[in-house]
């Protein structure tokens, strides 16, 4: 472990429980405000209170949005997600459309995943010095320049002749040779 992860919290990857293959789940949980309703830095918020608070309301009815007014305070917008993280972001002397666009990059992230040293469940003293295994690991590199399809790339070209396979072929070949006898006969 590196010296510059020692001060972040620590956590797993928790996947959302598979957000978007049944249904789309917003993370965000809720909205806090924080103004002043005389302080010329607050101006971009109490704008954005103004003319898109309701909108917001309405197109994303999984969000709860309190309004908190302090006196003499810089506008602070706080952010709280499913998986437990707050984000707290400054809107000092932000301007209406600047606001908009932040609470919009809140309102579709997972919560604050940069500021949290990643752990795993497995460890090992000694790690791979050739990376992580892909599905493309020891593939033949000329399929890289290869037009397709190429019966040489094939998936049943390179496979060796199964038993069952065999055995069709052996019966065959008995069969016709079992045949002119046959007819012999008759």
């Amino acid at each position: 472990m590196s010296n510059s992860n020692i001060f972040l919290k620590s956590g797993f990857v928790r996947a959302p429980l598979q957000n978007g293959v049944g249904r789309y789940v917003c993370q965000l949980q809720r909205f806090v405000l924080k103004f002043c309703k005389s302080h010329g830095g607050s101006r971009g918020m109490r704008d954005f209170i103004e003319q898109d608070l309701v909108e917001f309301a309405k197109h994303n009815p999984s969000v709860v949005v309190y309004l908190k007014p302090r006196r003499h305070r810089s506008p602070v917008v706080v952010a709280e997600y499913l998986n437990g993280d707050r984000v707290w972001m400054s809107m000092h002397d932000k301007s209406h459309s600047e606001i908009t666009k932040w609470i919009e990059v809140l309102r579709t992230q997972q919560g604050d995943i940069a500021a949290t040293r990643l752990r795993k469940y497995q460890y090992t003293d000694h790690p791979s010095i050739q990376g992580p295994w892909t599905p493309f690991t020891f593939k033949d590199p000329e399929l890289n320049v290869a037009e397709l399809p190429d019966p040489k790339f094939g998936a049943n070209n390179r496979l060796p002749m199964s038993a069952t396979e065999m055995l069709k072929i052996m019966f065959e070949k008995q069969k016709l040779e079992g045949k002119p006898e046959e007819k012999t006969e008759q």
